[in-house]
């Protein structure tokens, strides 16, 4: 075993381990269908799903149904989770409704662009490797369980409250994020298909306000659904609020930003605008441009 295939054995063990260990916390509370908790039948899906998706993906080599599958994932989860549950109230139909719309919109959007652009940059190398693409496969798994907790954590539950000023704060949380979310990706494909000068980075719109408004609109949507689901946590159940903490640390510190402030710095890091635009702009929050960037 080389180390590439140490490296990728030890992340689906540590991927599975993660994955048993939040799926045991949400248990705690979750309706049971034949004794068995909602929440490990969800968990059961989001693997299962996954690792039946990378059998045809590694013997054709493709990485084009990645995201599509992501997607595919947490409806399906949301799914089970709702057969599982007894009792459903307004609370659950909506983060049923709001994850679902989420998961659609994103998950069209991601697939629609990779196909266009003939495919995504990160599998290069790592479709050509089964253990280390198997292991993103188990990721994308835990990333949908773990992103996802919040929302199962509501639907399963076992208790039921009203709706209250409190959920209506996280729906309205959400909406905004979401907002943001798809109007900076419009943005960011519009000025790609009308740019002439195919080396000119985005600075416009929502863009002048942060480097990076689609995934604060991310982050925002996900602290709206912990937000919905508040009131109902309790014992081990809140370790549900993990889901927007690792949305934030995995956009911020691991596989968004990181990567695209890398790769912005290498194609444009002598450019004085975009230096300019470093300077003025907030890498994440919001806020108002002092003065319109001017193209030199």
């Amino acid at each position: 075993m080389n180390k590439h295939q140490r490296l990728a054995f030890i992340t689906v063990v540590l991927t599975i381990g993660l994955g048993l260990a939040l799926t045991i916390a949400l248990s705690d509370g979750s309706s049971k269908v034949g004794g068995v908790p909602a929440v490990v039948l969800c968990a059961g899906a989001a693997f299962a799903i996954n690792w039946l998706a990378f059998v045809p993906s590694y013997l054709k080599r493709t990485e084009h149904y990645f995201d599509l599958v992501g997607s595919l994932t947490h409806l399906t989860l949301i799914l089970v989770a709702l057969v599982g549950s007894s009792d459903l109230d307004l609370r659950a139909t909506v983060v049923s409704i709001l994850v679902g719309v989420w998961a659609v919109r994103l998950g069209s959007f991601l697939f629609l662009r990779a196909r266009k652009a003939g495919g995504d940059g990160r599998f290069d190398t790592i479709k050509h490797h089964p253990g280390t693409f198997f292991s993103w496969w188990s990721l994308q798994a835990l990333w949908v369980l773990v992103t996802g907790s919040c929302s199962l954590a509501v639907i399963t539950s076992m208790e039921r409250q009203s709706f209250g000023w409190f959920a209506g704060v996280g729906v309205a949380l959400w909406g905004v994020g979401f907002l943001m979310e798809i109007v900076a990706d419009r943005q960011k494909t519009q000025f790609r298909s009308e740019s002439k000068n195919t080396s000119s980075f985005i600075h416009s719109g929502l863009w002048a306000w942060s480097r990076h408004p689609n995934y604060f609109g991310e982050i925002l949507l996900w602290i709206g659904i912990a937000v919905v689901a508040i009131p109902l946590l309790s014992g081990w159940r809140w370790i549900a609020l993990i889901s927007p903490i690792f949305v934030f640390v995995l956009l911020t510190r691991i596989s968004g930003i990181p990567i695209l402030e890398r790769r912005a710095n290498e194609r444009w890091g002598d450019d004085p605008i975009y230096r300019e635009y470093l300077r003025s702009t907030p890498i994440l929050l919001l806020r108002k441009p002092k003065a319109k960037i001017k193209n030199l």
